[in-house]
Order: C-alpha cells, then sequence, then structure tokens
C-alpha cells in the first residue's frame, strides 16, 4: 500500500507538470499567431510586388535570379536553414525535421548547412555532420530583429557566391492536427513559385523607377526577411501545438494511471482490512476455546 501511495503521489505531481507545459504552449502559440499576422500584409505587398515585376519583365537578368548553371552539379554550393527546437517533449516535431535534413545532405553531399535550435545542433554533432552556423535564441523567441539579422547574412553569402542556392527546412502547421516538415528554395528567385494569378489583373500599369531591376534587387532581401520570419514563427508554432497534443496525452494517460493505481490501492486496502477482521475473529475464537 505505501509503494502504491508514492506511485499515487509521484503521478500527481507529473500530471500537473504536462498541465502546465500544455497552458504555456497554448499561450505561446497565440501569441506567436498574432505576431505573424502583424506583418504578413506588408510581407504579403512585396511577394504581390516581385510577382508583377517578374511577369512583366519575363527577359530581364538580375542576380537574385541567376541560377548559376555554369556550375556542375557536384559543385553547386547549397545552402540549407534548418530549423528545429531548442528541447523535447513535442512528439515527432524534431524528428521530423531532421529526417528531412538527412535527405537533403545525402542528396547534397558538400551542401552547408545553417540551424537553429539545439536539437539540431547536437543532431549535428552526434552524428559528426559539420555545420556553417548555429544562430542562439531564435527557436524559442521569433522576432523580426533576429529574422532580419539571418536574412541579411545569408543573403550576403549569397550575393558574394558563397552559396549559389539556398533553401529553409521548417515545419509548417497546416491544421492543428496536421504538422508537415517543408523545404522552400528562397534564392535564386524561381518564376514558377510566383504564379501570375495571384496579382489583381484589374490593376493599372506600373511604373518601377529606376527600374525593374533595381527595384527588384531592393525587394529581395526584404522578402527573405519576411521569408525567415515566417517559417521561424511557423515552426515556432508547430513545435507549440505538437507540443500540446503531446502534453494533453500525457495528461490524460496520467489521470488513467491515477484510476488504475486508485482502483488497486482500495483493492490492497479491502484485503488488509479483511485480513486483520479475520485475524481478530480467528484470535477471539481461539480465546473462547
Amino acid at each position: 500500500m505505501q509503494e502504491i501511495r508514492t506511485h499515487i503521489r509521484s503521478v500527481q505531481e507529473t500530471r500537473k507538470i504536462t498541465n502546465a507545459m500544455y497552458l504555456i504552449s497554448s499561450n505561446n502559440l497565440r501569441k506567436a499567431r498574432k505576431q505573424l499576422s502583424d506583418v504578413k500584409p506588408y510581407f504579403e505587398k512585396i511577394e504581390t510586388t516581385i510577382t508583377d515585376i517578374l511577369h512583366r519583365s519575363p527577359e530581364m537578368s538580375n542576380l537574385y535570379l541567376d541560377t548559376r548553371s555554369k556550375a556542375h552539379e557536384e559543385e553547386r554550393k547549397v545552402g540549407y536553414m534548418v530549423i528545429t527546437g531548442d528541447k523535447g517533449l513535442a512528439g515527432a516535431y524534431n524528428h521530423n525535421v531532421l529526417k528531412l535534413t538527412e535527405k537533403a545532405t545525402v542528396e547534397h553531399p558538400g551542401c552547408r548547412l545553417f540551424l537553429v535550435g539545439q536539437v539540431g545542433v547536437a543532431w549535428c554533432r552526434e552524428r559528426k555532420i559539420p555545420f556553417e552556423m548555429e544562430f542562439e535564441y531564435t527557436a524559442q523567441n521569433p522576432n523580426m530583429h533576429r529574422a532580419r539579422e539571418i536574412g541579411r547574412f545569408l543573403v550576403e553569402e549569397y550575393r558574394c557566391e558563397r552559396l549559389d542556392e539556398l533553401r529553409v527546412i521548417y515545419t509548417e502547421m497546416v491544421t492543428p492536427l496536421r504538422l508537415e516538415p517543408r523545404e522552400v528554395k528562397l534564392l535564386p528567385l524561381d518564376r514558377d513559385a510566383f504564379p501570375w494569378d495571384r496579382r489583381d489583373k484589374s490593376a493599372g500599369t506600373v511604373s518601377y523607377v529606376p527600374s525593374e531591376t533595381a527595384v527588384l534587387s531592393a525587394l529581395v532581401p526584404h522578402y527573405v526577411n519576411g521569408m525567415m520570419f515566417s517559417t521561424l514563427v511557423e515552426s515556432f508554432c508547430s513545435e507549440q501545438q505538437a507540443r500540446m497534443s503531446a502534453m494533453d496525452a500525457s495528461t490524460k494517460n496520467a489521470g488513467d494511471l491515477l484510476r488504475q493505481l486508485s482502483l488497486e490501492y482500495n483493492r490492497a486496502r479491502q484485503a488488509a482490512i479483511t485480513q486483520e477482521i479475520t485475524e481478530v475473529v480467528g484470535g477471539a475464537q481461539a480465546a473462547g476455546k
């Protein structure tokens, strides 16, 4: 009985922790979604403008459109921005991202990895996979300032031709019950990623001063910053949702376990009481004789 009581207390304390973690993740998720929705119209306008420029000037040449096709496939310098969490207890969230990253490293053996999240750093070190840079204190605090710093660094790497291609691996929260790891190419720009039907076809002719190329060159860094912020927040939201699901399941399992332990405890107590009564009755009968 003492062992069962100790087990019950342990499960009760664990259930309090998992329930608290569920509430914390729920609050973090709500704040992050609001943070993303506040800046979304600005970056949607940038994307619309880039779409308009790309399709109005199909023959335009620009640094950010350069596919650098002269480089052989095995010599292409591909960079992957990998976004994981700083801790576990979030179901398969980190595992799915790292599985996609492992596939990318197999397809591009010489790729350069830029990491957000301690789980990704630990994964690379454990497997002795080299990585270029670790952006600390970002996974649990995605904000526009950090996104600009990361975006500025990655764009400079591309401009200086230390990268021929830039991709991001992150997790998108399609629905609260469906979290999918994604791989998105940021640079060079791909016209297919900016479909023409997104623009307002009723709009009149737009003039870009001093030129379409100059405006595109000015907009692309802001576009990369926006995409970085979006993927950071989307990954953070996915992590919180995954942790909410995991903690909710743990809390329910703790409740089921407590009911089972309470039943075992009551059975043991009843057995002990029955044993005591039997001993008393037996002693009384022996004394009567």
